[in-house]
Parts: C-alpha cells; sequence; structure tokens
C-alpha cells in the first residue's frame, strides 16, 4: 500500500475576493478560461462531465468542451453512446473543469439538450476526415471483438467515400449544457480556499455565495 498523506502543496497563485468578480459567472468564466490557456499547453478545454448512468450509478469521463456562450457550454458525442442515453433518461449533468497550474476549478450543474442540427453539421464539417471516419466507424460505447474490426471497417469507409463528402451520422452531434449553478474554486494557503457559487435566480439573474472550503 501506498501511503498518500504527506501529498500536500500550498496553493498561493490568485484569489477570489468580493467586489472583484463579475455579476454574471459566464463572464468570469470567459476571463478565467482564457487566463487559463495563455499559461497552458495542455487542453484546456479539456472537461469531466458526469451523468446518472441507465444503471443506476454515476458515471463521470473527460470530454472536449468545443463552444461556449452564454446560453452554455457545447460538447459533441454519439447520441447512441453511454453518455447519449444517459442523457436522454436525465438531461441533469455536471461539468467540471481541473486547471492545475493555475490552481482552479469550475464546478458546473446543468441541463443537456441536443443543439440545433444545422451547428451539429457545421462542427462535423469543419472536423479533419479521419475524426468524421471515425464517427462513422464506431458504434460508441458497445463491445467490439477486436481494434482489428474497428482498422477494417475504417479501412473499407476509406475506400467508399474516397473524394466524396463525408456526412454526419444521424445519431451524432452536439449537447449544450445550460447552467443553473456554477462553483468557482480558487486555490489558497492553508487550505483555506477560495469557492464563490452562483446559482440561477427565478428572474434568470444569478445568486452569489461564498462557501467555506
Amino acid at each position: 500500500m501506498k501511503d498518500l498523506s504527506n501529498y500536500r502543496k500550498s496553493y498561493e497563485k490568485s484569489a477570489l475576493i468580493e467586489g472583484n468578480f463579475p455579476e454574471d459567472p459566464l463572464q468570469l468564466f470567459h476571463l478565467w478560461f482564457h487566463e487559463v490557456d495563455a499559461e497552458n499547453t495542455d487542453e484546456t478545454n479539456a472537461m469531466t462531465i458526469s451523468t446518472f448512468g441507465l444503471d443506476g450509478f454515476p458515471k463521470s469521463r473527460v470530454v472536449l468542451l468545443k463552444q461556449f456562450t452564454y446560453e452554455g457550454f457545447i460538447f459533441y458525442t454519439n447520441y447512441s453512446s453511454e453518455k447519449g442515453k444517459a442523457i436522454a433518461q436525465n438531461p441533469h449533468v455536471c461539468l467540471s473543469f481541473f486547471w492545475q497550474k493555475s490552481e482552479r476549478q469550475v464546478i458546473i450543474k446543468g441541463i443537456a439538450e441536443k443543439v440545433p442540427e444545422n451547428i451539429s453539421d457545421n462542427y462535423f464539417d469543419s472536423r479533419p476526415e479521419g475524426s468524421k471516419l471515425g464517427a462513422l466507424v464506431s458504434i460508441q460505447s458497445e463491445v467490439v471483438d477486436s481494434r482489428e474490426v474497428l482498422e477494417e471497417k475504417l479501412k473499407n469507409l476509406e475506400h467508399q467515400f474516397e473524394g466524396k463528402p463525408i456526412p454526419r451520422p444521424e445519431n451524432w452531434g452536439g449537447y449544450i449544457v445550460k447552467p443553473i449553478e456554477i462553483e468557482f474554486w480558487q486555490g489558497r494557503p492553508n487550505r483555506l480556499h477560495d469557492r464563490i457559487r452562483y446559482k440561477i435566480q427565478d428572474d434568470f439573474s444569478w445568486k452569489t455565495d461564498r462557501l467555506q472550503p
């Protein structure tokens, strides 16, 4: 057994102080994202999405954020995948970002819904050909006998669509997660971290609270 009790780090890079953050959490997310992106060499847009599975268990996995607006957060996936089926049954999801170098986390509770088909079409058309074919090859989350089966299917599709446009599969597209609660976590010394929570109100304004770390 490896003892991890002495793994500690002092967080001292920044702070979230009352009066220094905006009333709209999407504005703060925009600011944080670009600050992190400026100093980060990894995928700043990597986020964990958690859903309630059909088996009753929560499940988390990493996906890539592809767009964020003042309406919500957009990512793309196979609608027939495990996560797609989970969202169809229960659209309440949680997104989380952990930006280690900046000592920051963002946790988002929201409602996922499919984006309009033309938005999915436009994004699919912008993808590299290999990624487009990959979406056609994979019946995401289903059991496959071997990797060779996938690679053979890819070769056949490469031949089939050589010099031809590759269509977006009907069961592949985007979701937008419309937030109802966003928490910003900034690491601070002595484990007295800053936690600022925004909650949407009936009039669509945002209420802010400081949470104890």
